[in-house]
């Protein structure tokens, strides 16, 4: 897993923008605005992703497929780089997006193009 694999499938998601909202080369991904997807500008050892709540994220770092995202709210977990295989790594970054659009007003859903399964 790497910094790349993360970009290209986070610019794959409807409605994805990319940002450096803090400088520095943080790769920041939002929809609506609403960051779904980081990965730090020194900490280059993972991505960090939102659970479904703060019990799930503690799940999967008592599992050992994660860590507590630094900064962030326990809701979100970090996943270092190798821990998981890519295509868990993929699916959490969906998960995190799906969470995060399914948040947002309406009429910005109503912007987006649909997601594909």
């Amino acid at each position: 897993m790497t910094r790349s694999i993360v970009n290209l499938h986070c610019a794959a998601l409807p409605g994805a923008e990319h940002s450096d909202p803090w400088g520095g080369g943080h790769d920041a991904w939002k929809v609506g605005g609403k960051l779904f997807a980081v990965v730090g500008a020194k900490d280059n050892h993972g991505v960090s992703v939102k659970c479904a709540d703060v019990e799930t994220a503690r799940m999967l770092i008592d599992l050992g497929r994660g860590l507590q995202a630094p900064y962030l709210h326990p809701s979100w977990i970090r996943l270092p780089w190798g821990l998981v295989p890519q295509a868990e790594l993929c699916d959490r970054l969906t998960t995190s997006y799906r969470l995060i659009r399914a948040r947002l007003p309406r009429r910005v859903q109503a912007t987006l193009a649909p997601l594909t399964p």
